[in-house]
């Protein structure tokens, strides 16, 4: 963790309330942008509204990468540039063989610019090194990736970990310093696992008793579900106070362990992503809470920093990355945090239904219609 530093410049809060919106307002409000749909009036005269951009995703478990990630980034880059530029994607499913592989077809097919959400950030930099060395800028989506990258792109991780934490202990009330909790962290190979883990355990560690802890590889959750199962084993079911689940694939996972081993009364399990499958456990009461990052946010603000670099808007770019960080390879890297949010049972209206990205009707399905209506949500 203390190899990946982040050096804001300007204060935690204050940073993460940069939205696009506020972006653009700023920009035009200077006279720097005078046409923010990218039309081809706008474009560079280098690089027009005629491009590629290459975006890699690391697995399909996280179901937010098909399901959000790629359709609203595809979205934005075509209004970004009158529907002339093109998104070519890929997704490793989990591999970080199949992702280098990807990686070098993206740049055997000439990509202007390339979007990588790493399966092993330590991995990718070779290959993020060669398509530099063929004059393709690389932008690091949602995972801090290696090599010379150009810029990166993610959610406040280590913010993440700390309400995931915050949550947990506010859950256990007066019952915390005496509580056993299991920790469920990520894949080691990604670098948000660290940063989610430290913010986790900046809340956790002293007020808690962390009985176990497990890390995740490729986060997957089988192998969640086998750790929880191991877990229970070694404390005992009645004994694990609370679970600290580090996204919701692995968080399903421990409630079908726990259910599995005969719980009767499920503990405080967290999350993140706000899967849909994630939010009805939430409002059933299985799951106590996910973290909301708004996946709109951060693939819009994406394919405009991919524009953006492409067509040689460099005021507009500079004023998307006005946050710093450092990699294990590089420093001072340009980058954009995007805000989170705890999502509860009490705000699942004022999040992921005021933002689009469920209806009612998604959520409340026949198996959840009592506890939609229970909240007043129908």
């Amino acid at each position: 963790m203390n190899a990946h530093p982040l050096r804001r410049t300007a204060p935690r809060r204050f940073a993460l309330a940069l939205t696009a919106s506020a972006s653009a307002l700023v920009l035009a409000a200077c006279g720097v942008i005078e046409d923010v749909s990218g039309s081809a009036s706008s474009a560079s005269p280098h690089k027009g509204n005629d491009i590629t951009v290459g975006l890699l995703l690391p697995d399909r478990d996280t179901r937010r990468f098909e399901k959000f990630d790629y359709p609203l980034f595809k979205k934005r880059v075509a209004s970004l540039t009158d529907n002339k530029g093109k998104v070519l994607y890929a997704n490793a499913e989990a591999s970080s063989a199949k992702q280098s592989k990807q990686f070098e077809q993206m740049i055997a097919d000439k990509v202007d610019v390339l979007l990588v959400d790493a399966v092993d950030a330590k991995a990718i930099a070779s290959d993020v090194r060669k398509a530099k060395d063929a004059g393709i800028p690389v932008i690091a989506y949602d995972r801090l990736a290696e090599g010379p990258i150009d810029a990166y792109i993610s959610h406040d991780n280590e913010l993440v970990g700390e309400v995931q934490g915050r949550a947990l202990v506010q859950a256990l009330g007066k019952k915390a310093a005496t509580s056993k909790i299991v920790m469920m962290n990520g894949s080691v190979a990604d670098p948000n696992t660290a940063r989610f883990k430290k913010g986790a355990l900046s809340e956790l560690e002293v007020k808690v008793i962390i009985a176990k802890q497990y890390d995740t590889p490729e986060w997957l959750p089988a192998t969640a579900k086998a750790n929880m199962k191991k877990a229970i084993d070694a404390i005992g079911l009645n004994n694990i106070a609370a679970v600290y689940s580090a996204n919701d694939g692995m968080a399903g996972a421990v409630i079908e362990a726990l259910k599995e081993a005969g719980v009767t009364k499920m503990p405080p399990v967290t999350g993140q992503d706000a899967d849909l499958a994630a939010v009805q456990r939430v409002i059933a009461g299985e799951q106590y809470m996910t973290v909301y990052k708004s996946f709109l946010l951060e693939a819009d603000n994406a394919a405009e920093m991919a524009v953006a670099k492409v067509q040689g808007k460099d005021i507009q770019f500079d004023a998307l990355t006005r946050d710093r960080v450092d990699s294990p390879t590089q420093k001072n890297i340009p980058t954009m945090l995007v805000p989170v949010v705890a999502l509860t049972k009490d705000n699942v209206k004022q999040t992921v239904i005021q933002d689009g990205v469920y209806t009612a009707k998604d959520i409340c399905t026949a198996e959840y219609a009592a506890d939609c209506a229970a909240i007043g949500l129908s």
